[in-house]
């Protein structure tokens, strides 16, 4: 099923987002909770994809796997940051022959050694290359507090427009840990006249040092009661994936609340994340 299709019949949706292994030996496990979190029969979930390119096969194996053997709408990743033309072409048609219907189209992050693309520079670019390839649905990213390399927020939502008018059904928005500053965001893109779907991604933080580094590189804001709560229970690894949960519920119950109804969760690859998540929106959802 495509994603727009599930977006348009405006009910509140849960979805979980699950990473590919960097490495064959780690596949089977990765496989094993992504399986899991199927389980709860999930509006979609989504499979990364490695900037370089390098994990394309196991995303296009985990995405595969969850259409034909657990019966998930899938969401295939794909950058460009680092790929060829001809790269792009061959991931696209194999997830044509896997049956994949949906493509989240990305820059990507620049490589630590520089290596970009000469085809690529732009996410909207890729998008275009992804609607000329055949009857895809198409995602994208967008940022409530700014791209962190963009110049302004103005500028980035510019950025967010060319990727809707190249052809994009719905975005995704990275993480935040305030709801406030989506709200801005949504009115802020509905004056500029972007009006597709937008889906909230959640991070339910339960590794304070990965995640405070993720914050740090990407700009995201950390309101004083979320950084109570690491302060207070950061040290103990039990108490804060307990308060970290809370922490996202509470978010995703004010969001469907105020009309959000489209709630991407980033679970790590976590399925007692997910179970969790879900068993505490069970009567919301």
């Amino acid at each position: 099923m495509k994603i727009k299709d599930i977006l348009s019949q405006g009910k509140p949706t849960l979805s979980f987002e699950v990473f590919p292994p960097k490495t064959e030996d780690k596949y089977e496990s990765v496989e094993r909770a992504a399986a899991e979190i199927a389980k709860l029969d999930p509006a979609f979930m989504s499979v990364t994809y490695g900037a370089g390119g390098g994990t394309s096969k196991y995303t296009v194996d985990i995405a595969s796997a969850l259409h034909h053997n657990h019966h998930v709408t899938a969401l295939a990743h794909l950058t460009c940051v680092s790929s060829t033309k001809e790269k792009v072409r061959e991931v696209l048609h194999e997830l044509k022959e896997a049956g994949i219907d949906n493509v989240l189209a990305l820059r990507g992050d620049i490589p630590v050694d520089g290596a970009v693309s000469k085809e690529y520079s732009y996410a909207s670019e890729l998008i275009r290359e992804i609607k000329e390839a055949g009857d895809f649905c198409i995602g994208a990213a967008c940022y409530p507090e700014g791209h962190v390399e963009s110049a302004s927020k103005t500028i980035d939502m510019d950025y967010l427009k060319e990727k809707v008018e190249a052809g994009c059904d719905f975005v995704t928005t990275q993480m935040f840990f305030d709801n406030n500053i989506l709200y801005n965001y949504l009115y802020r893109i509905r004056e500029k006249g972007i009006t597709v779907p937008v889906v909230a991604g959640i991070m339910p933080v339960t590794n304070v040092r990965q995640i405070i580094r993720s914050c740090q590189l990407s700009g995201t804001y950390l309101p004083s009661r979320f950084k109570a709560i690491v302060d207070r229970f950061g040290d103990n690894p039990a108490a804060m994936k307990q308060a970290g949960i809370a922490y996202a519920t509470e978010q995703i119950i004010d969001l469907i609340a105020n009309g959000v109804n489209a709630i991407h969760v980033y679970s790590m690859n976590n399925p007692e994340i997910a179970y969790k998540i879900k068993e505490n929106l069970s009567e919301i959802l």
